[in-house]
């Protein structure tokens, strides 16, 4: 019996008569490029979030989370509209978005949600929590979209309604993954496909033991600064569309004239969106070597240019940098906290994470929390 199923039936007196789940998402490579335009590579890892559902014969919608009593009650969908907060939020914000789409939840519902993704670890579990509503009220709703307009559906979820200004890297990795593939996004067409995944391989993630919150954190103010740079170069290059569009000599003509944030913003931007461009050539060869070297200057040019990094994920990364299994590392989501994630041999095993831990823990007093994770398949109805 799966999780939700079980903690469904313990809440509620009876079975869910939908599950749908959907797995975190570790970004590989093209950091803060999404909403830029550029290119991202992620993978759904084997970590997933699950909802379960079912009809109710009145119109009241009840939410709960497995692990905590209480209950989250509406007397119908309207007051839930206008008066849900906190996590509720990101099912809420889906619903109405459905309902925009013509797929309209007839009836009231019991809703229970279960996570094994650890939140604010750089995993996306809100893309996750997204995308599995979505399909649990599909489901309910006897409608479906297709995957797109499902992860479109959920982005705008996250931007509108949840206050995130988010591109579509998150929902559209959980959504399209594919067991030891990685998933390539255009950002700039929105166009989804997979490419071929490390070989051989095992992706670590190591918590910093700092935790951010997107809305409250800088995130908001790194969009702006690269706002700032392309209405800027928008001016003076006017045939580009997006930011990612300039090339990295281009900008460097126009150095003295923008803000040293702004120039040191679009230059992290510019040259990462090329990062992953060469990084699916590399992958195609099979050149892990050379990989791993493009994802350790991918943070450093995050630390240093987008400054979205902190001391203690620079540390991680300098650690697991000097280990002779690891072929590259880098932090990985909004940054400001967090994790790092890095591109292990098979052979990289706990004794190896935990030696990590331990240097980490003699020079800040805490140790990090670790996982090995695997690439898994997207976001999914189970029954």
């Amino acid at each position: 019996m799966s999780e939700v199923k079980a903690a469904f039936e313990q809440r509620f007196g009876r079975s869910p008569k939908f599950i749908a789940r959907a797995p975190g998402r570790v970004e590989f490579i093209g950091n803060h490029t999404d909403y830029n335009g550029g290119e991202v590579l992620g993978a759904a890892v084997d970590r997933f979030l699950e909802v379960g559902v079912a009809p109710r014969d009145d119109d009241k919608l009840i939410f709960a989370t497995d692990g905590n009593p209480d209950l989250v009650e509406f007397s119908d969908l309207d007051t839930a509209m206008s008066t849900g907060v906190g996590w509720v939020k990101y099912p809420l914000g889906v619903l109405a978005l459905l309902g925009e789409k013509g797929v309209s939840v007839k009836s009231g519902f019991d809703f229970l949600v279960t996570s094994e993704i650890p939140s604010g670890a750089g995993l996306s579990s809100s893309a996750a929590f997204e995308l599995a509503s979505s399909i649990a009220f599909e489901s309910l709703a006897g409608q479906e979209l297709d995957r797109l307009e499902r992860v479109r559906l959920a982005r705008r979820a996250e931007n509108e309604v949840v206050g995130v200004p988010c591109g579509i890297l998150d929902q559209g990795v959980s959504g399209f993954g594919e067991k030891d593939r990685l998933v390539h996004i255009d950002c700039s067409s929105e166009e989804i496909h997979t490419v071929d995944g490390p070989a051989h391989t095992r992706i670590w993630i190591f918590e910093s033991g700092k935790k951010h919150s997107l809305v409250d954190s800088l995130y908001s103010a790194r969009n702006q600064e690269c706002c700032q740079a392309f209405d800027f170069l928008k001016e003076k290059i006017p045939a580009i569309q997006f930011l990612v569009d300039v090339s990295p000599e281009d900008l460097q003509k126009f150095e003295s004239e923008l803000p040293e944030n702004v120039f040191r913003r679009a230059k992290h931007v510019i040259e990462e969106h090329r990062r992953v461009q060469e990084c699916v050539k590399l992958l195609a060869n099979g050149d892990l070597k050379a990989v791993g070297e493009l994802l350790c200057a991918s943070h450093w040019s995050s630390s240093k240019l987008f400054e979205n990094s902190i001391e203690e994920l620079d540390t991680l990364v300098e650690f697991l940098s000097a280990e002779e299994k690891v072929y590259g590392t880098r932090l990985t989501g909004g940054g400001f906290g967090g994790a790092v994630m890095a591109l292990c041999q098979k052979s990289f095993a706990e004794e190896d994470a935990q030696k990590i831990a331990d240097q980490f823990s003699q020079k800040y007093g805490e140790a990090p929390k670790f996982r090995g994770l695997s690439i898994a398949e997207g976001a999914q109805k189970v029954s």
